[in-house]
This record gives structure tokens, C-alpha cells and sequence, in this order.
């Protein structure tokens, strides 16, 4: 049986509106002896079930797995995950034969609070956000095994960086089901080598899938600079659609040679191509009009409320240096993937930036997380990645 965490009058009002989160400060008291990563039932003022969830310590006490009194089992996890399959067979992007990458859970948007799983041809990549997530591994792993099939040969476990330091879960990133050296997979029908051992996030950035299809319908005959290349995902893209060139820039070295692998793994010596492990705004100022297509994508500037203000200033910074630098007529890429940052505090930046940089802008397109990455419709919180596609003249 499950022990209780008992809510304070008045503050389940939130979970009557499906949200999945409840705060430490919205708790009367709980029953002794719970741990964290526990399951608990979550109870009102008034005696009444609302919600079960993983028990964790910090600002959000309970993420909500279930609105309903039931047991969170191994029946529960494989329908949850047999759910978040079928919304992507639905829209097409489970088992098509042009693209085996994909993200499978997407935390609350799948209504897993805390757990992500990214698909890479037969190896899925799970990670866990919580320490419930973490206590649950095994079970979610048979889970998946039994919901995937023959779709997925390999698990592999990377929560090193992403559960809470202070639980202190000692934990080491591996498989833990099955096991490969096999780290290619599509996209669209492009290959890439996804870094799942030591790359960033789960390996790949398969949220900008859609984002750089659209670049490629803009490359053609471009000059194309590809800032915070990471794994090259916009500069390959580029290269299929007929870009004049492509440059790649990161301050990581070891950006620096999985784009040139990538790259070479789909237009094997193509001179059209090269790659520079510079920072972003050195560069950016050594290189005025040359480049008639540019692509804004920074790692995420701000992690918490908290470095908001300084966020915006970066964001401003950055699109500052890209419009002046721009060629006349060019086509500039700029995202955020600060989930605190909204969409408003994002245009904003841009507009600032605009401003300063004295050139005329026209927003041609607004852009977002692909549906692989759903927004839970009662957790606007989960909209993250926003972008802008603008004309500079």
C-alpha cells in the first residue's frame, strides 16, 4: 500500500486542471518513513484521492503519474508507453522507412513526468529526470522491450547528468538491455552517428528535425553558416539542398569532428564543407556579409527562472552579431531552447536585436518542438523550443 502526502486546503485546485505537478509548499504533511522516488497517493484537505506520483525532495514534491487510484506496475507502464507509440505511428513518425529517429516519451507530455526516451534506429536511450524515473528504470526498460518489439534491439541508460546530485544514486551511464556498437541511424533518410556515450542530451537533437527539412528547402545556392554546429544536423541538411557552401562552427572540439563524421558519412569529400572549433562571437565578427543564410542555435541560456534576465541579454547579444553580420537579403535561423524562456521574451530579444543592429526584418516563419515532443495541453510549461526564420534586408 502506498503511503499519503496530504495537501493543504485549497491547493489542489491546480491538480483539478490536470496539472502534473505539485510543490513542496502546497503540502500539510505526509506520512513518515517516505523516500525519495517513492510512490505516494496524493490527498486533500478534505480526505479525498486526487493523484499518485513519484515523491522527490525540492520545489516540486509529487510529479503526477496517474489521476486515477491505481498501481503503478509494469501493466502501467506498458500501456503508457504503448500510448506515447501510437500518437507517433499516427503521425507518421514511428516506422517510416525514411526515419528510425525519433523521441518516444517526452516527459509530461507524455504524461511520464520526468522520463525521456529517444529512439536511434534498433537502441533506444532512456533518461531519467527524477529519482522515481531512476527507481523504475527496470521495470520501464520491460516494458518497452515488450512494447517495441522487434523495433528496438538495445536500452541504454544515460541519467548521469540528469537526476538530482544531492539524491547521491552513485549512478553510471549503460546498457541495460542488450548492447551495440552500432550508433548510426536516419533521419529523414540522412544518416548520423549519434554520441549516446558522451554527447549532449540523449546523444542528438532530434527536435530540430523538422526545423532543418525547412532549412534545406532554403539552402539551395546559399552560403550557409551553422552556429553551435553540435553533431552538423543543419549543416548535412544544407549540404542535400544544394547549399554553395556550408561552414560549422562550435567551441567543442568534439562537435567539431562528429559534424565533420557526419558530413562525410553523407557526402563523403565533399569540398563544399568545412568546420571551425571557434567561439560563436569571434567568429561571427571576423566574418561580415559573408554568408547569405546563418543558423542561431545556442545551447540553452538560461537552466532556471532565475537567469532569466541575464538569458535575454544573451539571446540580444547573439542576434545582434547574426543581423549585422548577414548578407543583404539573407535568411537568418534563431532559436531558443530555454524552457523559461516564452515565446514573447524570445521575439522580444529578436526585436531588441533587430533594433540595435539597424536592419529591416520580416518574420517569415515561427517555429517550434516537432510532435515527437508533445506539450501536455495542461502543461504549457513543456513548450520549450521556440524559433524564429527571418528575412533581413
Amino acid at each position: 500500500m502506498y503511503k499519503n502526502v496530504y495537501l493543504k486546503r485549497g491547493k489542489e485546485e491546480s491538480l483539478k486542471r490536470f496539472h502534473p505537478w505539485i510543490f513542496s509548499g502546497a503540502i500539510h504533511h505526509a506520512d513518515e518513513g517516505i523516500e525519495e522516488g517513492e510512490i505516494v497517493r496524493v490527498i486533500t484537505a478534505d480526505g479525498e484521492f486526487i493523484a499518485v506520483g513519484h515523491y522527490q525532495i525540492g520545489s516540486i514534491a509529487v510529479r503526477v503519474l496517474s489521476f486515477h487510484d491505481e498501481h503503478i506496475d509494469i501493466s502501467f507502464w506498458r500501456a503508457s508507453l504503448e500510448s506515447a507509440l501510437q500518437m507517433r505511428i499516427a503521425v507518421g513518425i514511428a516506422d517510416s522507412p525514411q526515419n528510425n529517429t525519433y523521441r518516444l516519451v517526452h516527459g509530461e507530455g507524455d504524461n511520464l513526468p520526468g522520463l525521456v526516451i529517444d529512439c536511434y534506429s534498433d537502441t533506444a536511450v532512456m533518461q531519467a529526470h527524477s529519482v522515481g524515473m531512476h527507481v523504475s528504470r527496470m521495470d520501464i526498460c520491460e516494458a518497452l522491450v515488450q512494447v517495441m518489439g522487434n523495433r528496438i534491439k538495445n536500452v541504454y541508460y544515460k541519467s548521469e547528468t540528469t537526476l538530482p546530485f544531492k539524491a547521491d544514486l552513485g549512478q553510471e551511464n549503460g546498457f541495460i538491455y542488450g548492447n551495440t556498437n552500432e550508433n548510426t541511424a536516419f533521419e529523414n533518410g540522412l544518416r548520423f552517428h549519434v554520441d549516446w556515450l558522451k554527447g549532449q542530451k540523449t546523444g542528438f537533437f532530434v527536435d530540430q528535425r523538422e526545423n532543418r527539412t525547412l532549412l534545406e528547402h532554403y539552402s539551395k545556392g546559399k552560403r550557409v553558416l551553422n552556429m553551435f554546429c553540435y553533431t552538423g544536423g543543419f549543416s548535412v541538411y544544407a549540404m542535400r539542398g544544394e547549399a554553395e557552401l556550408v561552414h560549422s562552427v562550435d567551441s567543442s572540439a568534439k562537435a567539431i569532428e562528429l559534424t565533420k563524421k557526419n558530413v562525410e558519412l553523407n557526402f563523403p569529400g565533399d569540398m563544399r564543407h568545412e568546420a571551425f572549433c571557434e567561439d560563436a562571437f569571434k567568429y561571427l565578427d571576423a566574418n561580415d556579409a559573408k554568408y547569405d543564410l546563418i543558423v542561431l542555435d545556442p545551447p540553452a541560456f538560461a537552466k532556471h527562472r532565475g537567469a532569466l534576465h541575464n538569458a535575454l541579454k544573451g539571446y540580444t547579444r547573439l542576434n545582434v552579431k547574426g543581423l549585422q553580420r548577414i548578407k543583404k537579403g539573407g535568411i537568418l535561423f534563431t532559436f531558443s531552447c530555454s524552457q523559461v524562456v516564452t515565446k514573447d521574451h524570445f521575439r522580444n530579444a529578436v526585436f531588441t536585436a533587430a533594433a540595435q543592429a539597424g536592419r529591416r526584418v520580416r518574420i517569415l516563419h515561427q517555429l517550434h518542438q516537432p510532435a515527437d515532443h508533445p506539450i501536455n495541453i495542461y502543461h504549457p510549461e513543456g513548450e520549450y523550443l521556440k524559433g524564429l526564420v527571418l528575412y533581413v534586408e
